[in-house]
């Protein structure tokens, strides 16, 4: 217990948790709850019973964990605000009311201070919604850890939603639209077959236009791609050629043929197979081959939406992990590559990514949808700092027996003052509403506690760099993996 002070309201105010609170919420707090100094020790143990919500106001405090019986420092700030205890109190004897990691003072320290019912009634009256979402979130899993891990790839996944279907939707459309023209042009053949077969096309000339429909399905299977430029001066060529040669709305055509890689020559060749013919024979061939054109491109269309389609839907798969044991031994690149795909709508136009690969880099033991998780942070955080323009890299390689992975952005830097800070709890240097400051607190947890690995950054205006290094192998990760296996 520590030296009882006296409680300020407006002091309260100055602390985040507490900012957007009325008058009447400031003074409820101050007449329940206390504010107290505490010198340099031990506040609370892992595996107490859960008394009391603390609140830093002033100091720095540090946050333990027992991991394999040692003691790991998960966290040490002297950031106004962070809070630490019983803050599960508001779900009663529905859960452990135990402390989850162990509590220090590193040099006297002021604290709010809330007993656990006290701090239950709060949140109970004050946030009766937040206490129904955040009850579902936590019993909707075994345990705590997989509460935060589920929890925050559905935080992940739901973030990306919204590129993920306006990238799913844009192939889908573009499907059924080519699907919906593709009707109306076989529809079109039929009619232009029939018409054929009536009229002034013998038999030896309907071989010649069979002949000419093949070569023409094969060519654009090899269409060359042209710039804006180039398909507009070949289709002036064609436009002019047609019309020359008498053919109706001749323009209207001249756009399909270029975009199958045709050009004038080819058109003079049909024209020389065809002359003798009549003039009616030729423009009702130019006419057959644009419908096979037509369709050709369409049908190219539709195959190049679903495979972008089914791409996206893999992408999505090995981002989310879906149907996969949650530690396996993966290929860390497909892991990366899935998360920029993911990340493709958010990144934009004006980043180039560019990927630096180690092929030669081991598959890396590893709970893959959470090293998922830590991707889409750094990444969104480096498209965030260059503010949506410059280059972003992807580096990897084989680092002291680890698997390094490197995320650089040409952003302004991180100043030195915050180097230290940026992987706090609930600290960040986005505005207001933007940003929770977890990101960064969570890709720690996730590299350092549960992959036993570590993550830094190295930063300069134009060059930061967060670099993250997994074990290739580990005694603990290789007993996780015997123990899944075992399971499965």
């Amino acid at each position: 217990m520590g030296t009882q002070l006296i409680c300020n309201p407006e002091e309260l105010r100055e602390l985040f948790l507490f900012e957007k609170l009325d008058d009447e919420q400031l003074a409820w707090l101050c007449r329940d709850g206390r504010v107290e100094n505490f010198e340099p020790g031990l506040v609370f143990r892992e595996g107490d019973p859960a008394t009391c919500f603390y609140v830093l106001m002033d100091g720095e405090v540090r946050l333990t964990k027992m991991s394999g019986g040692e003691e790991i420092e998960l966290v040490r700030t002297d950031h106004h605000g962070s809070y630490a205890g019983a803050w599960t109190a508001y779900m009663g004897d529905k859960v452990d009311q135990n402390y989850t990691g162990s509590f220090y003072v590193t040099r006297p320290s002021k604290f709010f201070v809330l007993d656990a019912g006290t701090f239950a009634r709060m949140v109970q009256t004050w946030f009766p919604m937040a206490l129904h979402l955040l009850e579902g979130v936590f019993f909707g899993n075994r345990n705590a850890n997989e509460i935060i891990g589920q929890r925050e790839r559905l935080v992940a996944l739901g973030s990306l939603s919204a590129g993920l279907t306006h990238e799913l939707n844009n192939p889908a459309a573009a499907a059924v639209r080519a699907t919906d023209s593709l009707r109306e042009r076989v529809a079109g053949m039929r009619h232009k077959l029939k018409m054929m077969a009536h009229g002034k096309f013998d038999s030896k000339t309907l071989e010649k236009l069979v002949a000419l429909q093949e070569e023409a399905a094969e060519q654009v299977g090899k269409a060359p791609t042209l710039t804006s430029l180039e398909a507009a001066d070949r289709e002036d060529e064609f436009g002019d050629w047609l019309e020359s040669h008498d053919i109706a709305n001749g323009w209207d055509l001249a756009p399909n043929f270029v975009q199958a890689g045709f050009d004038i020559d080819w058109l003079e060749r049909i024209h020389g197979t065809l002359s003798g013919c009549g003039q009616g024979v030729f423009e009702g061939a130019i006419r057959w081959l644009n419908y096979t054109v037509e369709t050709e491109l369409l049908m190219n269309e539709i195959a190049d939406s679903t495979t972008r389609i089914s791409s996206l839907v893999n992408a999505a798969k090995q981002y989310s992990q879906m149907d996969r044991a949650p530690f396996q031994v993966v290929d860390i690149h497909e892991l990366l590559d899935s998360t920029l795909v993911m990340l493709g709508r958010k990144i934009g136009d004006e980043v180039e990514v560019v990927k630096e690969y180690d092929h030669a880099l081991p598959p890396v033991p590893c709970f893959a949808a959470e090293l998922n998780q830590v991707w889409t942070n750094l990444i969104d955080n480096a498209i965030a700092a260059m503010a949506g323009r410059g280059t972003l890299t992807v580096r990897t390689y084989r680092e002291n027996g680890c698997a390094a992975v490197e995320i650089g952005d040409t952003g302004p830097g991180v100043p030195d003052e915050l180097r230290h800070r940026i992987f706090e709890p609930f600290f960040t240097t986005k505005p207001v509403g933007e940003g929770t400051g977890l990101g960064l607190d969570i890709s720690f947890r996730i590299v350092v506690n549960k992959h036993h690995g570590d993550i830094r950054v190295e930063s300069e205006p134009g060059n930061t760099r967060f670099i993250v290094r997994l074990p290739l192998e580990s005694p603990e990760l290789a007993e996780e993996l015997q123990t899944t296996s075992t399971a499965s």
